[in-house]
């Protein structure tokens, strides 16, 4: 498996993933900041303790990459489909089910380091600047920052399975927009973010959500041997 996924990684050139995480990072962490300045600025209650700063923070670094890794499964798995690339994979003297199984972890290591480290990362760069720039009423200590990184670990196993989910509607026309399009759907369910009713950290729905994605790629893996490329 290991052999695999180093094939996969020399195969398909992710520096722009790589690119595109770190601006997103910045982008996420510029959002952040104004989200959090106006609803001080208007009194806005909603965001008035750090857990409520790392909520926030939580679902936005999830929601940007559920998307990043339907682009993944676009370009490894369902593009290839689509192309019949595929095909010339099903000529190793590898099973399918090796195959598509390696493409799947791949996805799944890079968005649950992905969203770790992105979360660490906008974090930390919030705690900089509201130090210089004070955008809360409140600083963020060392042990609280320790702790909240602690606690994104569950949600971010929780959204690598999630991620896997728009697999399903993209293997079943090989379809690229499907993939991505319904990738934006499971966002708007899975880190939809209300101070009433708040999903993103309703951790039986995350899970529920993981367990949905991780059958699906179990499926996927399972029926192969029985698919065809278009």
């Amino acid at each position: 498996m290991l052999h695999l996924l180093k094939l996969e990684l020399k195969k398909f050139n992710l520096g722009w993933y790589v690119k595109g995480a770190m601006i997103a990072n910045i982008i996420i962490t510029a959002v952040v900041c104004s989200v959090i300045y106006l609803a001080q600025k208007e009194g806005d209650i909603s965001i008035s303790t750090y857990q409520d700063v790392y909520v926030l923070i939580g679902a936005s670094v999830r929601a940007t990459f559920i998307v990043f890794a339907s682009v993944l499964i676009a370009k490894l798995v369902i593009e290839e489909y689509k192309n019949r690339t595929i095909l010339i994979m099903f000529t190793y003297p590898i099973s399918r089910k090796k195959l598509i199984a390696s493409k799947l972890a791949l996805i799944a290591f890079l968005t649950f380091v992905t969203i770790m480290l992105s979360n660490i990362v906008v974090a930390g760069l919030f705690s900089i600047i509201s130090t210089y720039f004070p955008i809360v009423p409140f600083t963020i200590t060392a042990n609280q920052f320790i702790g909240e990184v602690i606690n994104i670990i569950p949600f971010a196993i929780a959204a690598t399975g999630t991620s896997l989910i728009p697999l399903y509607f993209g293997m079943r026309n090989y379809s690229v927009p499907a993939t991505i399009g319904s990738s934006l759907l499971v966002v708007a369910i899975a880190c939809s973010y209300n101070p009433e009713i708040s999903f993103v950290t309703f951790i039986p729905l995350q899970l529920g959500l993981a367990a949905v994605g991780v059958i699906i790629a179990y499926l996927g893996i399972r029926n192969i041997e029985n698919m065809d490329a278009i």
